[in-house]
Formats: structure tokens, C-alpha cells, sequence
């Protein structure tokens, strides 16, 4: 199944339906964008898999996910400057025959990923 994000909001315990996220290739300190996207109201990319099986390559990549934007929009007052502004995940790809699944639970003050099936 390749590459997938998932990202659900610990606020108020819903997924994050309109987030923006950003996905990029990284060499380095280099990151190449590869698309940019907003979450449907499961929390997920509108088009399915970042990645299939097919397409993923082993390397590295970073997600980055517009967490003060989504609260803002969803009228939670935050703070000047907020907390958390971005969230950007930078990850490796080993194996390309598994799938790698990223998800992200976050709230305006904490957030926590881990390799997800």
C-alpha cells in the first residue's frame, strides 16, 4: 500500500477534516516538494496513498502538517506567538514492499506519531 498519513485531532477527539499537509523528498538538508494536500473529513489524503507500492522508493521524506492553521480555523484561540505552528516529521523508508503509514495525533499543545499499519 506504500506511503499513507492519517491525523487525528486529540482536541476534540475528531479527525483533522481540512488540514493542510505537505509531503517532500529530503537529501540532506534538501527537501524537493512532492504535493501539498488537505485532509478529508476521515482525516486522510482526499486521493488515497501518498505513495503505492509501485511508486515509493527507498530514501528519506518529511510531512508537514499546518497543525496552528487547522485550530485557527477551527476557532481556537491560541496564543501569539502559538505553541506548535508546524509539525514536520522526517522519516526513512527502508523497505519498500511494506506499507509505511504515518499518522499524527495532535492537539494545540502536544502531538505524537509512530510507524502505524
Amino acid at each position: 500500500m506504500g506511503l499513507s498519513t492519517h491525523v487525528l485531532d486529540t482536541m476534540h477527539g475528531t479527525p483533522a477534516a481540512g488540514m493542510t499537509v505537505a509531503l517532500f523528498v529530503t537529501h540532506g538538508d534538501e527537501a524537493t516538494l512532492v504535493k501539498q494536500f488537505e485532509l478529508n473529513a476521515d482525516g486522510r489524503n482526499p486521493d488515497g496513498p501518498l505513495y503505492d507500492n509501485a511508486s515509493l522508493k527507498a530514501g528519506t521524506y518529511r510531512l508537514v502538517f499546518d497543525v496552528a492553521g487547522y485550530f485557527k480555523a477551527r476557532g481556537v484561540v491560541l496564543p501569539e506567538p502559538n505553541f506548535l505552528n508546524r509539525v514536520s516529521l522526517d522519516f526513512g523508508v527502508a523497505h519498500v514492499d511494506e506499507h509505511y503509514h504515518v499518522p499524527l495525533l495532535v492537539s494545540p499543545w502536544s502531538y505524537s506519531t509512530y510507524r502505524g499499519s
